[in-house]
């Protein structure tokens, strides 16, 4: 196991052993400031859900009330006619054919990948690439859409992409250490909100089992559901 360093073990030292509320959890994570970087919060719901039932999966994207700080690098796969108003909407790289080809020659610097119905045929034979790295673009997600240039718009702003893990758990970036307090709980609440409407049907007993949230470089905080 690797060591904490001490920076670390103190701030776990001013942590309760009970979950406390939303907005203490957030005062407490804004003052872990003894690094040097504004850190990124994130928000990890433990949910009630069998992760190797098809039925209970729960994935998708929302956009935040406040952003989460972070212009994201976003990739448009379409038609001719619409690459130009992609780069437009902030894509750093947008086409079909060429730009399969870079990332089949090993071109990964990007975050998102959008694309448009009608050439997700070609786009399909990158899954093996992008599929591991959850960047290969799916309906669920908001990232297989018609409307491309509205999509890349929404994910070049930081637009949240979020599935759950092997354990159950959903992780998602809701701001930076430097958001101001409300901003961040409002981020949280969205999140949160979001994933309770898109509870599966097949899932049963307690839906949201734990929340925490933490900084990159500090402990998590358990927050009463």
């Amino acid at each position: 196991m690797a060591l904490k360093s001490k920076r670390y073990r103190k701030e776990t030292e001013q942590l309760s052993k009970e979950p406390i509320s939303l907005a203490e959890a957030v005062e407490k994570v804004k003052s872990f400031n003894s690094v040097k970087f504004d850190q990124t919060v994130e928000c990890v719901l433990s949910l009630g859900i069998d992760p190797k039932q098809a039925d209970q999966l729960v994935r998708g994207s929302i956009s935040l009330p406040h952003g989460i700080g972070k212009q994201k690098k976003v990739v448009a796969f379409c038609e001719d006619a619409d690459i130009e108003p992609a780069k437009q909407a902030g894509a750093i790289e947008a086409g079909c054919d060429e730009l399969v080809k870079k990332i089949q020659d090993g071109w990964m610097d990007f975050d998102v990948a959008i694309a448009a119905p009608k050439v997700m045929s070609k786009v399909g034979k990158l899954g093996r690439v992008l599929g591991p790295q959850g960047k290969m673009p799916s309906p669920k997600n908001g990232t297989v859409t018609t409307d491309v240039s509205a999509a890349v718009a929404e994910f070049a702003a930081g637009k949240v992409e979020f599935r759950n893990d092997a354990g159950g758990n959903v992780h998602a970036v809701v701001g930076k250490q430097s958001f101001d307090a409300q901003k961040l709980i409002e981020n949280i609440e969205a999140f949160v909100s979001h994933i309770k409407k898109i509870k599966p049907q097949a899932a049963k007993g307690t839906y949201i089992k734990k929340m925490s949230i933490s900084a990159t470089m500090s402990p998590g905080l358990t927050v009463t559901v």
